[in-house]
């Protein structure tokens, strides 16, 4: 950890995007390099901040800044949707400009203010094939070879696979309210099928323009919302055929709208706010956490 992590109070500013939330720091002058112990503290809802993801802004060559993600269990994610508006809407106060660009381990990303007032990214072009899903055997990702049993019964089988900054798992199911995806979440987020882990989603189509879904979140668990898991089943609906166009993606804290366009690019709308802005200490963060 550098000095500034380690010795001084660090300026936040917490955000949510449909109850989804973060912890933003600003690392673009002083550089900040949290570890993973620093980020679990941090998330920590008890004994830190409370969080799903701690973002660090930082530099960037080929974009307004870069945004390094990680997850409430300190690993490293490569995109969030919810997170990307949110930060978005920060670079926009600093410019007065209504468009920025934002880097990512998975791309650069666009994002413009919509007329709703709300924010548009350009979550880029999903990857499709086994390998750039990051899958451990190559099978066909459009029905992939993976089933679960609820404590009920119930099973699930066959989700499609989609790649949009993270590994997704999209199951399409009946009556997603009902089921318990806490039981499953963790072991098909660690499937062997799955090496870097993934999001697993569970979805249910409510007409030609409407989903609902529910995810167990790499890294998090559950999300009331998770901006890339709804990319990631507006395009799996798509390859399913099961709608036509875009969708309204109803998540638990509300509603996102994706567009899956002619030229490969999924754009994701929808809100971002402001919770609160304080400092932390990092030296403080944790104390009386079990070893």
């Amino acid at each position: 950890m550098n000095r500034r992590a380690h010795e001084q109070s660090l300026p936040f500013v917490k955000m949510q995007g449909l109850g989804n939330d973060f912890v933003i720091l600003d690392g673009r002058e002083t550089p900040l390099d949290l570890t993973a112990d620093d980020a679990r503290a941090i998330a920590d809802r008890h004994l830190g901040v409370g969080c799903d993801q701690v973002i660090t802004l930082q530099p960037s060559k080929h974009a307004d800044v870069f945004m390094r993600i990680q997850n409430a269990d300190g690993s490293e994610a490569g995109a969030c949707g919810n997170v990307t508006r949110c930060v978005a809407k920060i670079l926009m106060a600093e410019t007065g400009k209504h468009n920025a660009t934002i880097e990512t381990l998975f791309d650069v990303l666009k994002a413009d203010t919509a007329e709703t007032g709300e924010i548009a990214v350009d979550m880029g072009v999903p990857r499709l094939e086994w390998n750039e899903i990051s899958l451990a055997f190559e099978m066909d990702p459009a029905a992939m070879e993976l089933e679960a049993t609820f404590p009920d019964g119930r099973r699930v089988s066959s989700p499609v696979g989609v790649n949009i900054g993270n590994p997704h798992a999209v199951f399409f199911v009946d009556d997603v309210e009902s089921l318990d995806i806490a039981s499953v979440g963790p072991p098909l987020e660690h499937d062997a099928l799955f090496p870097e882990r993934a999001n697993i989603s569970f979805a249910e189509i409510h007409g030609a323009e409407t989903i609902r879904l529910r995810v167990w979140e790499r890294g998090a668990g559950i999300t009331m919302a998770c901006g890339s898991a709804a990319c990631a089943t507006l395009v799996a609906a798509r390859r399913r055929g099961l709608v036509t166009g875009g969708a309204d993606i109803v998540v638990d804290g509300g509603t996102l709208h994706i567009d899956w366009l002619k030229n490969g690019h999924v754009i994701m709308t929808g809100p971002a706010e402001e919770s609160f802005r304080g400092t932390l200490d990092l030296a403080t963060l944790g104390k009386g956490r079990a070893a």
